[in-house]
């Protein structure tokens, strides 16, 4: 059947919103999130789009009745590994001169499509500040458990920062990415409003960690793999315990980021950075101890995490009491453990009354059961006798960084609708090796 020139012209009248939406979408900003590059006076601002589209952002003091600045930043062509190699522009814009604890209110993108709205927090300058942090790991695009609640959380402004330890979506990678992009797309109400530091775990291992170090902006050079960054009077390192169990991707990273940590502890230790920022915390995926009945790298004596590779080469444990690494934050088991302190699996509590008061070896917590499609993980029956508190429901764990003396740790229960099921107060006047003593 032949078309006349008419139906022709009504046909594309038609089909012309349809093909302008489609053009839109494709250069809408998505996957919007903060990440903090170091400096109070700065927050990076990454997104995703489509198809090839301006890098801005424009932002003023909220509340405010305009945008009163606008920077412009660049996009990164991301091509994932599966077999549609899909492409995908990447957006980094650091916003700088902010004042330090001043509220924004900002949105990105272009001429071709902006966000909504978003607002953040700039970080506080200084030591002389009690920041707040919520930590979990294990967080998947089906079964996200915790996430309403983190949500509700972020929106009465209870956290300066998220701290995302490891296994991201389950996985950022399947379904050529797309998982990735729907996981991306949840998190936004989290992760674009305070910044969401993040390390890599053993679901983001697919193609080199390419959807996660394409994905994440954190600070440093190594693509996320491992940096660190100061807030208030703690000093947090970021590492990847992947390195140890993925060494097809090149055995010299376990090396590299090894010598890294020391040289970063070292600087950290220094006496006159240790006085300004007495607490050292540490998060890495795969915990070195742990109770559970999985058979994972943490149940054997002998874990590849604390005694290193063959030979006991770039073990952590021993590089981590050296340098008097106050607290240790991991995930990948699906639960919450709290150790008591602990080193070469011998307790060094405090005291019976008080075991976080003045511990004598780095405390430990596992807090990977945010939610996610592999669902729980168990525990042997009889508990280690380094393990303090055995939790099997999903949940997360809230940071509260009071001063350079007391830290306070709690455990939510989103199966027991926001319950606080644990509670512990670390409090230490001396920091370091010495304190071990």
């Amino acid at each position: 059947m032949k078309m006349g020139r008419h139906s022709w012209f009504c046909l594309l009248c038609l089909a012309l919103p349809w093909l302008l939406c489609q053009g839109t979408s494709h250069s809408q900003p998505q996957q919007v999130h903060l990440s903090y590059p170091g400096d109070p006076t700065a927050m990076t601002v990454t997104w995703t789009t489509f198809a090839l589209a301006g890098s801005v952002v424009e932002f003023g003091p909220d509340p405010g009745k305009a945008f009163t600045a606008s920077v412009k930043g660049k996009a990164s062509l991301f091509v994932d590994g599966g077999c549609e190699h899909r492409h995908m522009f990447i957006h980094r814009v650091t916003l700088r001169g902010l004042v330090p604890g001043q509220r924004y209110a900002y949105r990105c993108g272009s001429l071709l499509g902006w966000s909504r709205p978003y607002s953040f927090r700039a970080l506080q300058n200084g030591t002389d500040w009690s920041p707040s942090l919520a930590v979990f790991g294990d967080m998947g695009n089906i079964n996200p458990q915790s996430l309403p609640r983190l949500q509700s959380d972020t929106q009465q402004g209870m956290y300066d920062v998220v701290l995302h330890v490891g296994d991201f979506a389950y996985d950022m990678d399947q379904n050529n990415a797309r998982v990735g992009d729907a996981f991306m797309r949840k998190i936004e109400p989290v992760a674009a409003s305070v910044p969401y530091m993040t390390c890599p775990g053993n679901h983001e291992e697919k193609y080199n960690f390419s959807n996660y170090r394409a994905r994440f902006s954190m600070p440093g050079d190594t693509e996320g793999l491992w940096y660190s960054w100061d807030i208030g009077p703690a000093h947090i390192i970021s590492f990847s315990t992947e390195v140890y169990f993925y060494l097809q991707y090149g055995q010299h990273l376990v090396q590299e980021q090894y010598q890294w940590l020391e040289r970063d502890l070292q600087e950290a230790t220094r006496p006159d950075r240790r006085r300004q920022r007495p607490w050292i915390i540490t998060m890495g995926h795969r915990p070195m101890y742990c109770s559970n009945s999985d058979l994972d790298d943490c149940t054997e004596h002998e874990s590849i995490v604390r005694r290193g590779l063959p030979q006991h080469l770039y073990g952590l444990e021993d590089l981590f009491y050296k340098y008097g690494v106050d607290l240790e934050l991991w995930a990948h088991e699906h639960s919450y453990e709290r150790l008591w302190p602990v080193y070469n699996y011998q307790v060094y509590n405090g005291s019976t009354a008080a075991p976080y008061t003045h511990p004598r070896a780095p405390v430990h917590i596992i807090t990977g059961s945010a939610g996610c499609k592999e669902r729980l993980d168990p525990f042997v029956l009889e508990p280690r006798e380094w393990s303090a508190l055995r939790i099997e429901d999903y949940g997360y764990t809230r940071l509260r960084i009071i001063n350079g003396s007391h830290i306070w740790l709690e455990q939510v229960s989103d199966d027991q609708d926001g319950k606080v099921v644990d509670g512990i107060w670390l409090i230490k006047e001396l920091h370091g090796p010495n304190a071990w003593h």
